[in-house]
Formats: structure tokens, C-alpha cells, sequence
């Protein structure tokens, strides 16, 4: 697991994610605005796995906090992700030109974050492969595979990314609109019913193993599986 400095001037934003990075076992430093961020960063006890921040930012926006962590001699190599509202591609490609090594554009599923997280500290070295066996289940997230029986199950992103977030809080009773929130992002107003047809989709698709996912009566679902 990785220590991870993330800068976002929106608290809302900083406590979703910050919530999911500490629930896969990161340790999260916070940073509030580009200034505070940049004084963590040439703090001395200040070592980081990752760096994220967001591109607008008050004081010193993301892209100059970037060109300050890739202008120290230990900043040279540390992995930065970019968060940004920002659509068009000129602003990606700018950051990944600065020495971005993600862009991420809001809104975003904090799962998917998370996931995005975990292969950034993989790629550099800080995070080992994971992979979960339950039963007949068997879910390999570095390599984006799920097994039933030894079979894979041809799943889509976003029944992917529901069966990730039910492993992540296996035996934990869910409530539809937390998971609504956790896949489809903090800025989808779709139906609550959006979660049980891709429920109902999942479980058929993996097949014996769909009675892990559980129904809680009124409320929402849990994940019921000994590794």
C-alpha cells in the first residue's frame, strides 16, 4: 500500500476519494489548495508513493505543483495523477506533456480512481498483483479478469467495477444508493433501479457463484464470501 498526497480544493471531492483510498489500505495526506500541496512535497519527512491533483486549484494550480515535482531530483520519478473538470483534450495532453502519468476528468466513479491508483503504484513498483479467491470466484484486478470454475466470465466495465466494489466490502450490507454513487460516480441521477438491473445481469453471469451477492430486504445488497 502506498502513502498518497492528494490536492483538490473541493472538500466533497477530497473526502469521497480519500475514503475509498484509505478503505484499500493507503495512507492519504491532503492538501487544499497548490501551495499547501507544494509544501508538503519539499517537507523532508514528506515522501510520496503518488501525488494527485486537481488542475484548478487556488493559489498554484495543478500543472504548476506538477512542474515543481518534476523539477526536484527525488519529484523526477514519483508517479502524478491529474484530476481536472476539464473535457478537451489540448488539457490532457498538455499535463501528460508536463510529466503527467494519468489524467482522470471529473466526474469520475471513485471506484474507477481507485483502480486507476492501484495500477499507477503497480507500474512503479509500490503495490503487488492482486488477486482474490472466493469459492469458484476467483477476481484478478491487475489483469481485469474474473474466473467462474476456472472459466471467465465476459463482463462489462460497469459489472466489472459493481462486482470490485462488493469484493472490497464483502459481508458489509450495501445500500443501493451508496453503490450508485460508488459506480456510477457522485454526479449520476439516474434510477436506484439502474443498480438492480445490473445486479440481476451480474449474477446470471456468474452463474453458481451469483448467490454471493445476497438481497438485504428494503435495502440493498451484500457481498457473502469466505476467501
Amino acid at each position: 500500500m502506498g502513502t498518497i498526497l492528494l490536492a483538490d480544493d473541493e472538500v466533497r471531492i477530497r473526502r469521497l476519494v480519500i475514503d475509498f483510498l484509505r478503505r484499500d489500505g493507503h495512507t492519504v495526506v491532503e492538501a487544499a489548495d497548490g501551495t499547501q500541496a507544494m509544501e508538503l512535497i519539499d517537507h523532508q519527512r514528506a515522501r510520496f508513493d503518488l501525488v494527485i491533483l486537481d488542475v484548478m486549484m487556488p493559489g498554484a494550480d495543478g500543472f504548476t505543483v506538477l512542474r515543481h515535482i518534476r523539477g526536484t531530483e527525488e519529484g523526477g520519478h514519483m508517479p502524478v495523477m491529474m484530476l481536472t473538470a476539464r473535457a478537451e483534450d489540448v488539457d490532457e495532453v498538455f499535463g501528460l506533456e508536463q510529466g503527467a502519468d494519468d489524467y482522470v476528468t471529473k466526474p469520475f466513479s471513485p471506484l474507477v480512481l481507485a483502480a486507476r491508483v492501484k495500477t499507477l503504484l503497480s507500474r512503479h513498483g509500490k503495490e503487488e498483483r492482486t488477486v482474490g479467491t472466493f469459492g469458484a470466484l476467483t477476481i484478478d484486478e491487475m489483469r481485469r479478469e474474473v474466473l467462474v470454475s476456472g472459466a471467465p466470465a465476459e463482463l462489462t466495465p460497469k459489472e466489472y467495477e459493481l462486482l470490485i466494489y462488493f469484493k472490497n466490502n464483502k459481508n458489509i450490507a450495501l445500500s443501493r444508493e451508496s453503490i450508485l454513487n460508488a459506480v456510477w460516480g457522485y454526479d449520476y441521477f439516474g434510477d436506484l433501479r439502474t443498480v438492480d438491473t445490473h445486479v440481476k445481469k451480474l449474477r446470471a453471469k456468474l452463474g453458481a457463484c451469483g448467490s454471493m451477492i445476497a438481497t438485504v430486504r428494503g435495502y440493498g445488497y451484500r457481498f457473502e464470501a469466505s476467501v
